[in-house]
């Protein structure tokens, strides 16, 4: 089915392409906002991913998986920006809270969890979204694909267009300079508090 949906967008059939894009912009999104965790970003790269696919959907050649030749395109975009954005720092006022598979505005509150305990975990994760963004854009790229988006190491590898070896090694590193940082971050936050 999706062969035929992506063999008839090849041959320049809109509705075909649209059916396509409707399968997957959600997925296309989330991985989007998981990299740059902002709404509006988001969309702007979906949207850019979009165009890229459309432009380019005759070099598909059924190699690999459609969704992976998408998900390569985005992770790609996505990089791209954040290197134009390198020295650039901006804040979203309409931030989500990521709640793994689906987001919040930040305004509600979780009515199943105490005023404590939804702080605490704004916190974590806007302590996790800090040190990630601290991270290369290789390895934050690594552990938001494998350990946030749960993506097998051969499906990064493709996505990554590197050897399954190479996926591991990266995430092996990512991981190891996210856990020194976050004991550097308790580290700090303990001497602070001492003083």
């Amino acid at each position: 089915m999706e062969n035929a949906l992506i063999k008839k967008a090849q041959k320049g059939q809109m509705d075909a392409f649209e059916k396509l894009i409707l399968k997957y912009e959600k997925k296309i999104f989330n991985l989007a906002y998981q990299m740059f965790h902002n709404e509006q970003d988001a969309y702007d790269i979906s949207q850019e991913v979009f165009i890229k696919v459309y432009q380019s959907i005759n070099s598909f050649n059924f190699s690999s998986k459609f969704s992976t030749w998408l998900h390569r395109i985005t992770v790609n975009t996505s990089i791209d920006e954040l290197r134009k954005r390198k020295n650039k720092v901006t804040q979203s006022m309409d931030e989500l809270l990521d709640l793994g598979e689906s987001t919040v505005h930040k305004q509600f509150e979780d009515t199943e969890k105490t005023p404590e305990e939804a702080v605490l975990i704004k916190e974590k994760n806007n302590e996790m979204v800090a040190l990630l963004n601290q991270l290369k854009e290789e390895h934050r790229t690594i552990v938001i694909l494998r350990d946030i988006k749960g993506y097998s190491y051969e499906e990064i590898s493709e996505i990554l267009d590197c050897t399954i070896g190479t996926v591991k090694s990266r995430l092996s590193r990512a991981r190891a300079k996210l856990k020194d940082l976050y004991l550097e971050n308790k580290k700090d936050s303990i001497t602070e508090f001492v003083k």
